[in-house]
């Protein structure tokens, strides 16, 4: 049987509604995606791990039978849904679900990882591993490698986006570094991006999904609800099967010629230049930090100063705006430099 994930010119794209709520709105989506040969998928939740009580979380096992109607009456079309127990696992292979993931709440438990992947050993269910809900590569390999200890080979990941003190304008940080870094370590794993959970609000989902196929992610998770407004959960970052068709005519597949044109070449090279200065300076403020905490420690001062750090702020932004940097970039930036100067001053 051929994997349902791989790396391919022609990305994945998984489409369906947050929770499943009826069985006419899953077959109003499915009879929706099924027309547009793009969509290779439909999602839906069974079980939905709420932040706080109170909220909808899911039908259950209910839901799976309707889901098994769909393979009835769309048999080419693949089905995936959320996993957090061994006993949702069992139930999946019951009503024949193809793929399932294992949730950013989820994927953050060592334990109950191993758990799940003990349970998927033999069942032939194809696996997709969210990113952990902090920002930690360590725990999203260490889950993926679980998986992978228990003999699946058919293996994606999915990048949803961080949780952090400032998630700047997200629902989640995308910290598009991570999922980079990722792919270094992992070259031969698929990467699908989740716009839907980054960005929190449907009017985020377009451009997000364009950055995610820009750095070459092998497929997309979009949130695809026949009336979003009046969904259970997440209705603000839900689109309707129509906005998906209009988002997905609008994106762009790009070239995966790693060499271009001599020009380009020719700017690599200049980036390579100013790569290498940027870390010689940063190299050096950090030895003049270690000097400013030997002086602190000396004449016992506090490490953290708050009026000293919001005047170096206001200068950064100041900066920022002058030569028309994202100010928000900015900020992250100078924020991280801030901290681990801290960091060598404490020592």
């Amino acid at each position: 049987m051929p994997k349902l994930f791989a790396i391919s010119d022609k990305p994945t794209i998984i489409a369906g509604p947050c929770s499943a709520e009826s069985p006419q709105q899953l077959l109003s989506v499915a009879e929706s995606i099924t027309r547009d040969s793009r969509v290779t998928m439909m999602r839906f939740g069974v079980w939905k791990p709420r932040t706080r009580p109170g909220g909808f979380e899911g039908l259950g096992e209910p839901a799976l039978q309707w889901a098994d109607d769909i393979h009835r009456i769309h048999p080419t079309l693949r089905l995936c849904c959320e996993v957090a127990r061994p006993e949702h696992i069992e139930l999946c292979q019951q009503y024949r679900i193809d793929a399932v993931w294992i949730g950013a709440r989820t994927s953050v438990n060592p334990f109950l990882v191993g758990e799940l992947a003990e349970a998927l050993r033999g069942s032939g269910i194809a696996v997709m591993v969210k990113n952990p809900i902090t920002p930690d590569i360590a725990l999203w390999l260490g889950a993926i490698e679980r998986i992978q200890q228990a003999g699946i080979q058919d293996i994606a990941a999915i990048h949803r986006g961080f949780s952090t003190y400032n998630n700047f304008g997200y629902r989640n940080n995308p910290l598009w570094e991570i999922p980079i870094e990722l792919k270094r370590r992992m070259p031969e794993l698929p990467i699908l991006c989740d716009p839907s959970h980054i960005g929190g609000r449907r009017e985020l989902v377009a451009s997000l999904s364009q950055m995610a196929l820009d750095l070459h992610y092998d497929g997309l998770m979009i949130e695809c609800h026949p009336d979003p407004d009046n969904a259970l959960t997440d209705s603000q970052q839900q689109i309707t099967p129509a906005e998906l068709a209009t988002i997905l005519d609008s994106l762009k597949l790009r070239s995966l010629n790693e060499t271009g044109p001599s020009d380009l070449q020719r700017m690599r090279e200049q980036l390579d230049v100013i790569d290498a200065e940027m870390l010689r300076l940063l190299a050096q403020r950090m030895k003049i930090s270690r000097d400013i905490g030997t002086i602190k420690h000396a004449h016992n001062m506090p490490i953290f100063q708050p009026h000293r750090w919001k005047q170096v702020l206001e200068q950064q932004m100041q900066a920022a705006r002058e030569l028309g940097l994202d100010e928000e970039f900015v900020r992250e930036l100078t924020e991280k430099i801030h901290g681990e100067s801290l960091r060598l001053q404490k020592k």
